[in-house]
């Protein structure tokens, strides 16, 4: 695991809370938004921040992050926009940055080239949702030369073999799909949960965030009694773009107060 998420975790578990995992989009609405957006989330409290690479056909998403990353594209935003970016802020934010996006980006950039740059950009690692187990290696191999983690992800329909074989080969934390479906808030989680998360935790030598759904402070107070990290994303997306970094920044502050 990294040095920063393991850093990140440890002090989250040292404070007896979970960690708080903010996404933002990369260049929703602009690169100098998003910029101004990851200083923020920052001193309000976010423990990791998963940046989100924008891509044309994002399977995984919902509404709210769809929309945000045609507003990112029209922007003209891209993988080395975003790697330029977090060069800037090295040194300038404590949490450690995961780039979060789809296999297409990532292998027309060169995996090799990526994790090289990626590494001297202050990046941590990649989360890609539609890279399954049996290919993980391609890139966990050459961002773990050079320092970075992939993060795999778990579904709550994964057998129990096969969540296995993911938490371990998962890197920095595994990230576990709260719902079936696409990303976007929920007014109810599913009660299935409990048992899920307390699998994945007992199989994973990593920590576990639990991610998809999860949009108000006492939903991420609950998802903490569960897991090591909680991700917050269409519901921080969405008041970014509503009201702007203050909006975003206020969320984070009562979602790690509930925490």
């Amino acid at each position: 695991m990294s040095g920063a998420l393991a850093a990140a975790f440890a002090r989250a578990k040292a404070e007896e809370r979970a960690a708080l995992i903010c996404y933002a989009m990369g260049g929703d609405p602009s690169i100098a938004a998003t910029e101004q957006l990851l200083l923020a989330l920052d001193a309000c409290g976010a423990d990791v921040i998963e940046l989100g690479v924008p891509f044309s056909d994002p399977i995984a998403d919902g509404p709210v992050l769809q929309a945000a990353a045609l507003r990112a594209l029209e922007s003209r935003a891209s993988l080395t926009a975003l790697l330029k970016m977090t060069g800037r802020l090295a040194g300038k934010i404590r949490a450690p940055i995961v780039l979060m996006g789809y296999a297409n980006p990532f292998f027309r950039y060169g995996l090799e080239r990526f994790a090289q740059d990626a590494a001297a950009s202050g990046i941590s690692g990649a989360i890609v949702p539609d890279l399954p187990l049996e290919e993980a290696h391609v890139l966990r191999d050459p961002l773990a030369a050079h320092g970075l983690d992939l993060v795999l992800l778990c579904a709550p329909t994964t057998g129990a073999a096969r969540l296995r074989a993911i938490a371990q080969a998962s890197r920095g934390f595994v990230y576990a799909v709260s719902v079936t479906g696409v990303t976007g808030a929920r007014a109810e989680l599913p009660p299935e949960l409990t048992a899920y998360l307390t699998a994945l935790r007992a199989a994973s030598p990593v920590p576990v965030a639990v991610g998809f759904g999860i949009s108000r402070p006492e939903q991420a107070a609950a998802m903490s009694r569960l897991a090591d990290g909680v991700v917050v994303g269409s519901a921080l997306v969405d008041a970014h773009h509503r009201g702007g970094a203050g909006a975003a920044a206020a969320l984070v502050a009562s979602l790690r107060a509930a925490l």
